[in-house]
């Protein structure tokens, strides 16, 4: 039994090749053995001083794990693509920009990559053309957008982006079904879209030290997130009360109209684009109010309780100035619906505001 196990283990060391550490300038795979090349799946050079990752690399045919983390890369060669069982890259703490990618690195088979610590101003579009990859880390970079194409990523399950330059979030990361851990913390953000409601798989989100002053109140809809991570935004220390309304048009006028007395109509009725516009309709969130709106509404920030311990301003539309909401902007209104201002323990477990 003792034997097997030894010669397991034996097995296992063939298959890693550590050359880390080794204060390297150039990394020579002439001095590989060509069954040991083929034998390795995992190939180890990281903290050396390679400037540019050689292609000789190419010639690992089976590698599975590569990490060339802290080194001097200001480029990643060709030949990184010939590696069709690559699974994991690590890239860290290095000097790679949006231009030191091959042309074709897109076409990898990765499932694991991490650019974090290094130079990008951009996400490569290359990278989002790995349709396996489920971890994504670009943090400590220079990032100053996230692409629409970053939707293409439907794998992803972890996207790490904190300490950029980032905004905006786009509306297309709500196309990401699995994505469970989104870490958007150290950036200028000021909003977070609406859209991320249909992350339904999303458990962790870190929106900590941004420039947020409100949240969308459709987030009580990640009905599986367990953290949320908000301090060091305008919202945690300081309160903006905004009304914001432009009076709505006949069109909308008109529409109110229809929606709110239940008129019944039909496509054959009215050319197709009104029926369009009337089903897009949205009904104002007070109970008490059966009206709807179109594209003019009042913005409202609301106080939602969360796990009985923090209040949290959310947006909130209404459909007019005259609505006698239960979700006034006053935090101690008795009006305020039980049901919409509280969230139960049980449904966020941790709220990091301190």
């Amino acid at each position: 039994m003792e034997s097997h196990e030894g010669a397991a283990a034996a097995a296992a060391r063939d298959c890693v090749l550590d050359f880390s550490r080794l204060s390297l300038n150039t990394f020579n795979a002439d001095n590989v053995s060509e069954d040991r090349k083929r034998d390795t799946r995992q190939l180890f050079l990281n903290y050396n001083r390679l400037a540019a990752l050689p292609s000789s690399v190419g010639l690992f045919s089976n590698l599975e794990f590569l990490d060339i983390s802290n080194n001097g890369l200001t480029a990643i060669c060709e030949g990184i693509t010939r590696l069709g069982r690559l699974k994991t890259l690590l890239a860290k703490n290095n000097r790679l920009d949006e231009f030191s990618l091959p042309k074709e690195f897109g076409s990898l088979q990765l499932e694991v990559l991490n650019f974090s610590g290094n130079r990008f101003e951009e996400i490569p579009l290359q990278c989002t053309k790995l349709l396996r990859l489920q971890s994504l880390s670009i943090g400590g970079n220079r990032l100053k957008s996230i692409p629409s194409e970053i939707e293409h990523l439907t794998s992803l399950e972890m996207l790490y982006l904190g300490g950029n330059l980032i905004s905006d979030i786009p509306p297309e990361l709500a196309h990401l079904p699995y994505l469970t851990y989104l870490v958007l913390c150290d950036n200028r953000i000021q909003s977070v879209p609406p859209q991320l409601a249909r992350l339904h798989s999303l458990r962790s989100l870190s929106l900590h030290n941004n420039l947020l002053t409100y949240l969308p109140r459709e987030i009580l809809s990640l009905v599986h997130l367990q953290e949320l991570s908000l301090r060091g935004n305008p919202l945690v220390v300081r309160f903006v009360k905004e009304m914001i309304y432009d009076p709505p048009s006949l069109l909308e006028l008109a529409g109110r109209t229809v929606k709110s007395r239940n008129v019944p109509y039909s496509p054959c009725d009215m050319p197709s684009n009104l029926v369009r516009y009337l089903d897009l309709a949205s009904k104002c969130p007070n109970p008490k109010c059966a009206g709807v709106y179109f594209d003019s509404c009042v913005r409202q920030i609301k106080f939602v309780d969360f796990c009985g311990k923090y209040r949290l301003p959310l947006m909130h539309y209404l459909c007019s100035p005259e609505c006698t909401s239960p979700c006034s902007s006053n935090p101690q209104s008795d009006a305020e619906s039980e049901e919409e201002n509280s969230v139960p323990a049980d449904r966020l477990q941790r709220v990091l505001l301190g």
